[in-house]
């Protein structure tokens, strides 16, 4: 799909969103040019326009070379967001923002919640929406603040499941489980994060570097400072939250190994205790001819007093010594 934006009455006005979109003159005016999982013909559009569109396998090359380049007038940077595929599922994708001239044109195959959130609320960035540049730092603004909502939203799923797992009521083992599953799902996410804040900053740190010949240089060099001081202040939360899933999967395990302590316990005492009564029946069952106390008249009932009696004096014992 191919979306064009220019600057509208507030935030960005999507061109085509009333009458198609035609890929002639309408692209000539946008300023920003998203391109989402885009058809070979969108990609041909957005090259006639002088834009070369890297392909997915061109995306997720791994070399730095590769993903922040300057090349014929145009920066092209490439980080890597979290977001969803078409089918719901959770990935990390490469996204590609390429400033070229007075046009942003951005090339992504999954979908980070920022890009559709950015276009109406792009008037209340810092950076505005007057230029091509200003329009890729409120983006890139919009993209950190929704990192920043991601990490909430892990801390207070880890506060939640350390009440559950701390709380002192005894949490069932299935739902031991749900937690331990919780936390991995949110350690992972936890990842994604982290990821895409440090493909972030070397993006603006590569963009930092092209604003010497910029008119606003000296003014979006501010703006790139401040998001990368932010950039670097959600780290430092990242890591925090970091140890903080390592406590709530160590304090998980804990818990479900006191769970299991809990029950062998009980299945040793039980075992314990039915160990004397079972040695009595064993020499009463035995073959021999001489056994004077098969013959007496009390003989049975004295067998059963001895098991029970060797039962509750190893019960006893247990109890005194606190084990039960």
């Amino acid at each position: 799909m191919l979306y064009a934006f220019t600057p509208g009455s507030r935030g960005l006005a999507r061109l085509g969103q009333e009458t198609p979109l035609a890929p002639g003159a309408d692209l000539e005016r946008a300023l920003w040019i998203d391109l989402y999982r885009p058809l070979d013909s969108q990609a041909a559009a957005v090259s006639a326009l002088g834009v070369d569109v890297p392909t997915l396998a061109d995306m997720e090359e791994i070399e730095i070379s590769n993903r922040l380049y300057r090349e014929e007038g145009a920066d092209v940077m490439t980080v890597v967001l979290p977001g969803l595929t078409p089918d719901g599922s959770h990935v990390s994708g490469p996204v590609t923002f390429i400033l070229s001239g007075a046009r942003l044109v951005t090339v992504r195959h999954h979908a980070p919640r920022s890009f559709e959130t950015f276009p109406e609320r792009a008037d209340r960035s810092a950076a505005g929406t007057t230029s091509a540049e200003r329009v890729f730092l409120g983006l890139i603004e919009e993209i950190i603040a929704r990192q920043a909502d991601i990490l909430e939203g892990i801390g207070r799923t880890l506060d939640r499941v350390s009440g559950l797992v701390l709380g002192g009521t005894g949490p069932a083992s299935d739902e031991l489980q749900r937690a331990l599953e919780e936390v991995g799902r949110q350690g992972e996410l936890l990842g994604r994060v982290r990821l895409a804040l440090l493909t972030l900053e070397r993006a603006l740190s590569f963009f930092d570097q092209t604003l010497s010949t910029h008119s606003e240089g000296k003014e979006l060099h501010g703006i790139v400072k401040s998001q990368i001081r932010d950039i670097g202040s959600l780290a430092v939360h990242g890591d925090f939250l970091s140890s903080r899933v390592s406590l709530s999967v160590d304090a998980t395990l804990g818990m479900i190994n006191l769970a299991q302590n809990t029950t062998v316990r009980i299945v040793s005492v039980v075992a314990a205790l039915f160990m004397p009564p079972t040695m009595i029946a064993s020499i009463y069952g035995m073959n021999f001819h001489i056994m004077p106390e098969l013959d007496w008249p009390w003989g049975y009932p004295m067998a059963l007093g001895l098991m029970a009696g060797s039962a509750f004096g190893t019960w006893a014992f247990f109890k005194w010594k606190d084990w039960l």
